[in-house]
């Protein structure tokens, strides 16, 4: 699946997630304005608002409401200094997140910010899996040690 996102303005939307985010312009399109955008097999259209496009109702910032985009990364750390140096605010700082997934918890590291029209982006760097057994207390011990 390839999600494509209406914005506002494509040049600020680019700049945010070529140079705050790393991500890479697979192709573009001028009219109308519309980018094809890959981050380590992660993919992402954002194409212009326009008045013949695939809108279904009125935008309102924040757009996106009720959704938020799991990206994978390998250095969530490295990509939250990335975004901190350009000024771009964290919705939610890096936080270690175990999630029950049938027999196992599964780990990230993960970080929430918000792009320029307010689409809520999760970058997550995976941690491992654990038995479902084993509790928060136990995470925070084994990391202590």
């Amino acid at each position: 699946m390839v999600p494509e996102l209406t914005v506002s303005d494509l040049d600020r939307s680019l700049a945010f997630y070529t140079r705050g985010v790393g991500f890479r312009v697979a192709f573009t399109r001028p009219d109308p304005p519309f980018a094809y955008l890959d981050l380590d097999g992660a993919q992402l259209m954002i194409s212009e608002f326009h008045e013949d496009g695939w809108n279904v109702g009125e935008l309102e910032r924040p757009y996106g409401k009720g959704i938020n985009l799991q990206i994978e990364c390998s250095d969530v750390g490295g990509l939250r200094d990335d975004l901190a140096r350009r000024s771009y605010p964290l919705y939610r700082g890096i936080e270690e997140e175990w999630y029950e997934t049938g027999d196992v918890l599964l780990g990230q590291r993960e970080f929430l910010v918000q792009d320029p029209d307010g689409y809520l982006l999760r970058f997550a760097q995976f941690l491992g899996e654990r038995e479902k057994t084993t509790h928060r207390a136990d995470f925070e011990r084994e990391r202590d040690v």
